[in-house]
């Protein structure tokens, strides 16, 4: 143990024993204190705080990034939905929600998440701007994750959503999708074309009969980027999706979409979970509980 007094100090009396000790006991206790997962927001454990997003509270087992992040996405101190997200790539990896579709209009605020540049910042979403306004540090924001300037001047692609507005029940719930942590670069035309196509007409087919439906989207990190460099574009967007009938009856189905290609792929979710292992080279990814049939 190092000691807890600088040797270079001069004409100072050594400190004492008990002083010693209880200047030890708050480095103790200030070390304990840093390395607890932050509360709100930014969470160490999706089960711990927002399991409700996920079928039998089970988060998928899928690749992470060197840098991940768990966010409870948090709006009007209510936990709207989970997102995993990538902060050197600066996009998520997946999104997960409940699907319950509702007829409010789009909202048009773009939001930022504070506790990614800090946790003793505040645990809800704000505007870039509100943040900014505060004197909040702009250096760091932009280290931490996408801005607004980001998407600026693109040409054939957008913002696209990971948990789509389209599929929340209210106002409120939909302004919660418009965090920069829930987008990614998207094709454009794959965007308002064959992805939209699944998000408004799709999912509403398939989810006829289902008492609840738990839904995952995700981006494959692709090898271009945008903004200079700072935001990847991912190579493959993916959806998956499991419905619950009754307590002992389930269904499921996934898609797959190159991102640079009007067309979307249908798939079960055990084929699409088996395409998600090759395109992340990893040896198996699970994106729902094992109750939930891959066939």
């Amino acid at each position: 143990m190092f000691p807890i007094y600088w040797t270079g100090w001069k004409r100072h009396p050594t400190p004492s024993r008990s002083f010693r000790t209880m200047l030890l006991l708050l480095i103790t206790l200030s070390l304990s204190w840093s390395q607890m997962p932050t509360s709100g927001e930014v969470v160490g454990s999706f089960q711990d705080h927002c399991p409700q997003f996920f079928l039998r509270e089970t988060p998928p087992l899928i690749r992470l990034p060197p840098r991940p992040v768990r966010i409870c996405q948090r709006y009007q101190n209510l936990y709207r939905f989970a997102t995993l997200y990538d902060k050197d790539n600066r996009i998520p990896v997946y999104s997960a929600y409940v699907y319950n579709p509702g007829q409010a209009k789009r909202p048009k605020k773009w939001m930022v998440e504070p506790q990614l540049i800090n946790s003793t910042f505040q645990r809800e979403m704000e505007t870039e701007g509100d943040f900014l306004n505060k004197k909040g540090p702009k250096e760091a924001l932009c280290d931490s994750q996408a801005i607004l300037n980001d998407y600026k001047n693109l040409t054939d692609c957008n913002r696209g959503h990971l948990n789509p507005n389209g599929h929340q029940p209210n106002y409120s719930a939909k302004s919660s999708t418009f965090t920069l942590t829930n987008i990614v670069p998207q094709f454009i035309k794959l965007n308002g074309g064959a992805w939209n196509n699944y998000e408004q007409t799709t999912m509403l087919q398939m989810t006829k009969g289902c008492q609840e439906t738990f839904a995952l989207v995700g981006a494959v990190p692709g090898d271009t980027y945008i903004a200079g460099g700072r935001v990847n574009r991912p190579s493959h967007m993916w959806s998956a999706a499991c419905c619950v009938i009754d307590n002992n009856h389930l269904r499921s189905w996934g898609i797959l979409a190159r991102n640079d290609q009007n067309v979307v792929q249908k798939f079960t979710l055990g084929q699409l979970e088996a395409q998600l292992a090759e395109l992340y080279n990893v040896n198996r990814v699970s994106l729902f509980h094992r109750d939930c049939p891959r066939q």
